[in-house]
């Protein structure tokens, strides 16, 4: 039973997770929503969903796997192809029915739209040059999902987490085979890019009249963002083999727990910001053990 769930573990990318548990409450701070205690469970749909891409990209991915990876769950034999798409269907309609109970008839369409772009994305995108803007839409849409009936209030920071994804997905197609100096070089534009959208204060009443300790900790948080994130695509960019691109890719998606915090604390929400924090080191600890590319 151990070794199953392990397996299992392996598939869905599990602690790769801690990397989507902010999506949904940055915006639903961005919304005014943070004292909802409804938002506390979206959290939960975001995993659901992400857990069931991962399963859904290992099995549309399984015979390409087979040649140039096959220690993976599905070609190492360990998860059966069927078993990986019943977890992904059975994820899915988690995630779906949690936003729904949580968050109502707008959540759930936000939700049921991010389920569609992930499918979409896993199944008919992935091998095209249209991948990175799917995937950037999928990580808008989740931040969307924490907004309720004020989506418009979170597409800041929507926007920031999307650019940052469509830039980590671009630099991820060449872990294997390495990619182009170009690809890291708009990698980087893309972080430097999310790091202004989140150091910088919106042009909104409620939010300027936030106090020093937002705009410090989002500077703070947008810093720790951009040098970490920003320095492993630099190395990609000088030296843009596979292992660089590989590196950079990890390094990026758990630069997304310092961006999140970073549109937290300045959408007036920096005691959350603090807590997400702490899935950072978690995050780099669990990737020392766990693939999460």
């Amino acid at each position: 039973m151990k070794r199953r769930l392990r397996s299992l573990a392996r598939l869905v990318r599990l602690p790769a997770a801690l990397t989507v548990l902010g999506d949904g409450l940055t915006g639903a701070a961005a919304a005014g929503r943070s004292r909802d205690p409804r938002v506390l469970a979206l959290p939960l749909s975001s995993v659901c969903l992400y857990w069931a891409g991962m399963a859904l990209n290992d099995y549309a991915d399984r015979n390409l796997d087979a040649v140039e990876r096959p220690e993976r769950p599905i070609p190492s034999g360990e998860v059966a192809p069927g078993e990986a798409l019943a977890v992904a269907c059975g994820l899915t309609a988690a995630g779906v029915g949690i936003a729904a109970l949580s968050g109502g008839r707008r959540t759930a369409l936000v939700a049921s739209a991010l389920a569609a772009t992930v499918w979409t994305y896993d199944l008919v995108l992935k091998p095209t040059p249209w991948a990175p803007l799917g995937m950037a839409a999928a990580r808008g849409l989740d931040v969307l999902l924490g907004a309720g009936d004020r989506t418009a209030d979170a597409a800041r920071p929507a926007l920031a987490m999307a650019v940052h994804t469509l830039g980590v997905t671009a630099l991820s197609r060449g872990e294997v085979h390495g990619t182009r100096p170009e690809v890291a070089a708009g990698s980087l534009a893309c972080t430097l890019l999310s790091t202004a959208v989140a150091a910088l204060p919106p042009a909104k009443d409620r939010d300027a009249a936030l106090g020093p300790v937002e705009g410090l900790g989002a500077a703070l948080f947008a810093g720790v963002y951009a040098v970490s994130v920003g320095s492993a695509q630099g190395r990609a960019l000088v030296d843009p083999t596979a292992g660089r691109a590989r590196a950079a890719t990890g390094t990026g998606i758990r630069g997304m727990i310092p961006l999140q915090a970073a549109l937290l604390a300045r959408h007036g929400a920096p005691r959350t910001a603090c807590a997400l924090a702490v899935a950072a080191p978690l995050a780099a600890r669990a990737a020392r053990t766990a693939v999460v590319t």
